[in-house]
């Protein structure tokens, strides 16, 4: 065992031996003390994104840290699983300050494990690549991602590249932006579990757009009803879409075990549920966690399973 072992088992076993009541306490607690600034600067953040529940305290709302002690009182089992199945110390690391932080407000764990070295997902340590790559990227955005691929393992390095983007002007400044890059397949869809078509929810950042339940006019499709062609690669960013999107790739998983990278952090659950989904199509997984986001809470949080 090595000190990064000892201190999860320790914060495994606080938090384990914790009432729900008292472990809400001790939450909110860590909370109070933390400095005005940086309590407003959470409120507007998680506010602003809705992806983790209100934070309003003048209001006596907090929502956020109801749902946040809530996947530790019941799922805590669960983070433990993953502990056990991260392939090496940077990602045990990254796990231990995520949860340190969710119940302490540890910021000096999460400003120790935050990732500067590799461009997000394209880890060079772990994501290796070929020229037969079929890359299929979901949330494709702007191109950011398709600019970080080539940058990262150079314009020889793949087949083709299949995009998915739902937004249209989003959509617009992909294929402008993109228009140069050879063998590229651009997608105006979504991507969940079944095919369909849903509402699209937008705010001022069209970065986070995202599907919604309901009538709508965006097309919605499943990988495994969309790609007839193997893949090698998948990289999902969309929202909170992402489970129901490997939902709707079970086929291609299991059949073709392509490297997936997926964002993990757009709900609390999502941190162990979706590695857990991936291990029950494939044992064969290694998993790697890694964030590049602020300390005060860690979001682009990239589950690399290869």
């Amino acid at each position: 065992m090595n000190v990064i072992d000892k201190s999860f088992a320790e914060l495994v076993q606080e938090i384990g031996s914790l009432g729900e009541k008292e472990l809400y306490h001790r939450i909110r607690s860590a909370f109070d003390k933390v400095p005005a600034e940086t309590r407003r600067s959470c409120q507007d953040f998680f506010n602003r994104f809705g992806f983790w529940g209100r934070l309003e305290p003048d209001k006596g709302v907090f929502e956020q840290i109801e749902l946040k002690e809530l996947a530790l009182f019941e799922h805590l089992d669960e983070y433990a699983w993953l502990y056990g199945r991260l392939s090496d110390y940077r990602s045990k690391k990254t796990l231990y300050a995520i949860l340190s932080n969710w119940y302490r407000y540890d910021f000096v764990s999460t400003a120790q494990a935050k990732e500067y070295m590799f461009d997000d997902y394209f880890d060079l340590d772990v994501v290796r690549c070929t020229p037969d790559e079929v890359v299929v990227d979901l949330g494709a955005y702007t191109g950011d991602t398709v600019r970080s691929y080539i940058r990262n393992y150079g314009e020889d390095c793949y087949r083709k590249i299949i995009c998915y983007e739902v937004t249209p002007a989003s959509f617009e400044t992909l294929e402008r932006g993109l228009a140069g890059v050879r063998d590229l397949d651009l997608r105006q869809k979504g991507v969940a579990d079944v095919p369909g078509r849903m509402a699209l929810e937008t705010n001022a950042y069209a970065s986070s757009n995202r599907l919604a339940e309901g009538p709508g006019e965006v097309e919605v499709t499943s990988l495994d009803e969309d790609i007839d062609e193997p893949v090698t690669l998948i990289k999902a960013d969309i929202e909170g879409f992402e489970y129901r999107a490997l939902l709707g790739a079970r086929r291609h998983i299991i059949n073709e075990h392509p490297k997936l990278l997926i964002s993990v952090y757009h709900g609390n659950d999502d941190l162990w549920r979706i590695p857990r989904l991936i291990d029950e199509y494939s044992r064969d997984y290694k998993f790697h966690l890694r964030y590049r986001s602020s300390p005060i809470y860690p979001t682009e949080i990239s589950l690399l399973a290869t």
